[in-house]
Formats: C-alpha cells, sequence, structure tokens
C-alpha cells in the first residue's frame, strides 16, 4: 500500500501553505454548516475540499508553486502582524511597547524600572521613559 500512495504521487504537486489554509477554510465553513444548517455553506465547503484535492493531485507544478506564492505574499504580512499582536498581550506584564518619535519603530522596554533612558537602535535617538 505505502509503494503505490509513494508511486502515485510522483510527478504531482502534493500539499502545500495554500492547500493546508483551503483545508481548515473548508473544516469551518463545515462547522458553520452543523451550526446553522444552511445548504450553501455545505456545497462551498465540498468545492474547497475538492480543489484543495484537485491541487494537490496536479502534475502542474509551476502554476500550482506561482498560486502559492501569491498566496503566502499576501498571508505572510498578516500573519506576522497577529503574531506580533499576540506577543504584545503575552508581553503585557513584563515590558511597555513605546513608539519612536522620529523614525516610528516599536521599542520594547521592562516595566518597573522607574525612569530609563533608552536609545533607539535604528535612529540613535534618546527617549526617557517613564515604566
Amino acid at each position: 500500500m505505502r509503494k503505490f500512495l509513494y508511486r502515485f504521487m510522483i510527478g504531482r504537486y502534493g500539499p502545500d501553505h495554500l492547500s493546508i489554509a483551503m483545508i481548515i477554510l473548508s473544516f469551518i465553513l463545515s462547522i458553520f454548516y452543523a451550526i446553522f444548517w444552511i445548504t450553501p455553506i455545505s456545497y462551498a465547503s465540498y468545492i474547497v475540499l475538492g480543489l484543495t484535492l484537485f491541487r494537490m493531485l496536479s502534475r502542474n507544478i509551476k502554476r500550482r508553486r506561482a498560486e502559492n506564492d501569491k498566496f503566502i505574499r499576501y498571508w505572510w504580512p498578516i500573519k506576522t502582524k497577529v503574531k506580533k499582536f499576540i506577543q504584545k498581550i503575552k508581553d503585557k506584564r513584563k515590558y511597555k511597547y513605546l513608539k519612536c518619535p522620529t523614525c516610528k519603530a516599536t521599542l520594547r522596554v521592562p516595566k518597573g524600572k522607574g525612569k530609563i533612558r533608552i536609545t533607539c537602535p535604528r535612529c540613535w535617538e534618546w527617549l526617557i521613559s517613564q515604566t
């Protein structure tokens, strides 16, 4: 069975970031259908899952790679902003975040140290912070 699957997938594109995102979207649509019982949501879930399987089993690797690159180009900035936001929430007790007035860089300063003087690493501007 393992050899059959290995031979079957030779020359096919396989999973990538876009196909994983599409599987997650299909799963979320299925959950919405289970909650609200709206039939078009169910159809949309099946369509997304079918497109995902088509992409994974496709032999047109060049085109699938271009689709994945385009997806990553749009997805990566969103992902990094969400990660930074979550990190700020986690660090809220220990650190204070400041913006440099000159270059608008975000600086992380430890809380509870009193009045401290900070140098911006990007523009070398002196900042004074009360933490």
